[in-house]
């Protein structure tokens, strides 16, 4: 790709949210977020802001990259508690989730890539360190970070070989790639792409930031109360991060075993989504109807049906909030990851593996080296059909053996990863980019 046509794809990105902002939340989101972003830094952040102490920038397209940087940013600031963090995302879904997030000072959209944005952004941050998370490559801003010679960090990059860095046209991503001053990457293949085009000095595996981020999650234990009073001592099916597919495969399951409890958390909360989930499944309840009904509804042996209501005890609940789900898969018997009937694929499997769950999924999980593992060490199970998710429900749930090291295969896989925040720290403080 020429530095033309990347002129060509930011006019028609920044055009297509423009025409579909009307219609699209999210669009509309992006669009109002960034309206003024830089006069709200500039009082955020303010002339104290210079040079005071060291700044660490870290970048995310999303939330599900937020998690992922989460174990190096804390980390950073325990070891290092003068420093200032600030923090960019440029989805939507990522900064509304957590532009509160107490361990930054500031949290910020990042602007649509240009030259003159790119500039401006960093004189305004003024980074000692920034902190790339996976992916989300802009030309602009890596060019100019490595003209001022900022310290910048890929962590848990991955690559495959159907991307633009390792095609006969892809010199201008691959240049992007020259910006970083180290490339923390999660498997060896990836390592090994990067070789065939140039990059060794400055390749690390380091492993998934997400490993330690679930364990850390997991070891909490943060008890989520009416969640157990739904549960009691029922059989439970987690379903995370499900589209109306994952849905479709799990609703007669649901409606025709009454005793198990079912908890769906859809990847999006509209209320046009959820009423699509409702319309699936027969005895449901939204989590704020239980929250907000208490002890009238949820009882310590699950949940009953109001007196002369007519209607029988809810065995699905469907979760109407954010941020709630990596505490979920606890309360699993067998966990539901969504995303696998879709195009971009499976969500994240290691919230749910991390507890020593079966982890079921759809099929499209090639982009997504976590779910090709888990499925190959015994603790994810893939499936293709409705039909195909109760018989392995049903077996999973009458084969005590089966059950048992499908469990222990998910947990010594998460376990088995854990490192890659001590890696990518170890380095930043042996280099010393935080004290030089």
């Amino acid at each position: 790709m020429s530095i033309i046509f990347y002129h060509v794809f930011l006019w028609a990105y920044r055009l297509g949210i423009g025409l579909i902002a009307p219609w699209n939340k999210k669009a509309k989101s992006w669009l109002e977020g960034r309206k003024g972003l830089f006069d709200r830094m500039q009082a955020e952040l303010g002339p104290e802001w210079a040079g005071k102490y060291p700044v660490i920038w870290m970048h995310c397209a999303s939330l599900g990259e937020f998690e992922q940087g989460r174990p190096v940013i804390e980390r950073l600031r325990a070891a290092s508690p003068e420093s200032k963090v600030v923090i960019s995302f440029f989805s939507p879904s990522g900064y509304t989730a957590r532009k509160d997030y107490k361990g930054a000072d500031h949290v910020f959209y990042l602007p649509l890539d240009s030259r003159q944005h790119a500039r401006r952004f960093i004189d305004l941050v003024k980074p000692t360190l920034v902190v790339w998370i996976k992916y989300d490559y802009w030309y602009y801003f890596l060019v100019e970070l490595r003209k001022r010679k900022i310290p910048t960090l890929l962590v848990s990059g991955v690559f495959r070989t159907d991307q633009p860095f390792f095609k006969w046209w892809g010199r201008l991503h691959r240049y992007m790639l020259e910006c970083f001053t180290h490339l923390f990457v999660q498997t060896e293949v990836s390592r090994d792409l990067l070789a065939k085009i140039g990059f060794t000095l400055n390749v690390s595996i380091s492993g998934d930031t997400r490993f330690d981020r679930v364990i850390e999650i997991a070891e909490s234990r943060e008890s989520l109360p009416a969640i157990e009073a739904f549960c009691g001592n029922a059989t439970v099916v987690v379903a995370g991060s499900t589209w109306e597919e994952d849905e479709e495969e799990l609703d007669h399951y649901a409606n025709t075993h009454p005793d198990i409890r079912f908890i769906i958390a859809p990847h999006e909360i509209e209320e046009e989504r959820l009423k699509e989930v409702e319309h699936l499944f027969r005895n449901r309840i939204r989590y704020s109807e239980l929250a907000a009904s208490g002890e009238r509804r949820a009882t310590g042996q699950g949940v009953r049906p109001l007196p002369n209501s007519g209607r029988p005890a809810p065995n699905v609940l469907i979760i109407d909030n954010i941020g709630m789900l990596s505490r979920l898969y606890q309360y699993a018997t067998i966990a539901y990851v969504g995303g696998g009937f879709g195009d971009d694929g499976v969500h994240n499997v290691l919230e749910a593996a991390v507890y020593g769950r079966p982890v079921v999924f759809g099929p499209v999980i090639e982009k997504y080296i976590e779910a090709v593992e888990l499925t190959e060490c015994g603790g994810g199970i893939v499936i293709d059909s409705a039909l195909e998710a109760e018989s392995v429900f049903s077996r999973l749930l009458n084969d005590g053996e089966e059950y048992q090291q499908a469990c222990e295969a998910s947990r010594n896989y998460v376990y088995g990863k854990k490192g890659a925040t001590d890696r990518i720290v170890g380095y930043i403080q042996e280099k010393r980019l935080l004290t030089s």
